[in-house]
């Protein structure tokens, strides 16, 4: 009787445990974050557990092999219930549309009214929307207060153009010859790069991505270019392969342009007194480019319910405010709780923010867009790198050359 008895209590146990592990439901989540930021993303899916019992978030961080791995996931079809995405173009077919979510999810509406407006254009295509915008960065320009001080130069003021940034950047490269008023890339990212041909009031492509002649050649976009290479020339800016901010950091350069990512280096290097950060200038219009962090779903997910209560959450002001230390929030009670809309070191991120619904990047308007975009960077290093080198530099030509090779890949 002991053996029976011993015999039932241990089928119960493992009846129990087995039912237990049938209960659980396992979340596989992949992100690109690693160290530090990949800590957060634990913490905010450890909080998606503890607020929905028997539900277990894998976390895959995987870093700088992120692309690879996402595609050999789609590939075999074991891709993550949920991703950050950022290239739609390429995976859209394979991503679930979030509209049909959205538009029955009666407690997600008053979300959609917090989120910044124009921010979701950029995880949407052809009116499907494949993500959810949880972080994003604006561009801006950095300034060095004691460079502007040494020079005699006024700082830059809201409203402030090209023409004015090429002025003071002239006059700031007269303190020495290792000192530049301006830097840039001579290998940007084109889809960072787009956000100069709007403020000339042009673009890489036409609006239905059909067409690069007269738009990525057009004369606004050659004055542009010009401009650029122009300022090579005359050594008020540098045209650098290597880190531009290190230059800023070292003192080398009094204005430089980018995003979010390096302003606690900045703040540690030269101190929050001396740094400056203002909206882009204009010639036609002051715009920016958004780099959005969204949350998507796999399509072949088997657990979609689930993702999409993870990705609720994901946006919701909870998570969005703990993930405020990786990127800037994406809803304005956040924003305006952390007094990020005031504070002048975030304030002109969320000035540039506004300018989001204005423009769809090219990449998001044609397939073929990494193509394309391949001619289009040979093209903008020819013209800085040339400059670079002081040689003659045809920008009209250079640009129509990569129309002329880009014409196969437009639709």
């Amino acid at each position: 009787m002991k053996k029976l008895g011993l015999l039932l209590v241990f089928i119960l146990i493992f009846g129990l445990m087995g039912c237990a592990k049938e209960d659980t439901k396992t979340l596989r989540f992949a992100t690109w974050d690693s160290e530090d930021t990949l800590e957060v993303q634990k913490q905010i899916a450890k909080r998606f557990e503890e607020l929905n019992p028997g539900v277990k978030v894998q976390v895959e961080g995987y870093g700088d092999g992120y692309d690879q791995k996402i595609a050999a996931g789609f590939g075999a079809k074991n891709a993550p219930d949920v991703m950050y995405m950022w290239d739609f173009p390429t995976y859209q077919a394979s991503l679930e549309t979030l509209n049909s979510y959205m538009d029955s999810d009666e407690s997600f509406k008053t979300l959609m009214n917090d989120l910044y407006p124009g921010i979701l254009n950029y995880s949407t295509m052809d009116d499907k929307v494949l993500g959810m915008p949880v972080g994003y960065t604006s561009h801006v320009v950095y300034y060095n207060k004691s460079l502007f001080d040494k020079a005699g130069v006024a700082y830059p003021e809201e409203g402030w153009t090209w023409d004015d940034l090429r002025e003071k950047a002239i006059a700031l490269s007269a303190l020495g010859d290792d000192v530049y008023g301006f830097a840039f890339s001579t290998s940007p990212d084109p889809y960072d790069f787009e956000q100069y041909y709007w403020s000339f009031g042009t673009s890489y492509l036409s609006n239905d991505g059909k067409m690069m002649d007269g738009y990525f050649n057009s004369p606004e976009a050659v004055a542009m270019m010009q401009m650029f290479s122009d300022m090579v020339k005359e050594g008020s800016a540098l045209g650098a392969q290597d880190s531009v901010s290190n230059a800023f950091r070292g003192g080398n350069v009094a204005m430089q342009e980018s995003g979010i990512w390096p302003l606690e280096r900045h703040i540690e290097s030269i101190g929050a007194e001396n740094l400056g950060i203002i909206a882009l200038p204009k010639a036609k219009e002051a715009s920016s480019v958004i780099n959005s962090s969204a949350l998507c779903m796999a399509k072949d997910s088997k657990n979609k319910d689930l993702a999409w209560e993870f990705i609720k959450f994901y946006t919701s002001p909870e998570a969005v405010k703990m993930r405020a230390k990786i990127d800037l929030p994406v809803l304005k009670s956040v924003s305006e709780e952390l007094n990020y809309t005031s504070d002048p070191l975030y304030k002109p991120f969320y000035d540039m923010l506004e300018t989001a619904a204005a423009h769809t990047p090219a990449f998001l308007l044609n397939s073929q867009y990494s193509k394309i975009s391949e001619k289009m960077l040979y093209a903008i290093e020819k013209v800085f790198v040339d400059s670079v080198n002081g040689e003659p530099v045809d920008v009209k030509a250079i640009l129509d050359e990569a129309v002329s090779e880009s014409a196969q890949f437009l639709e």
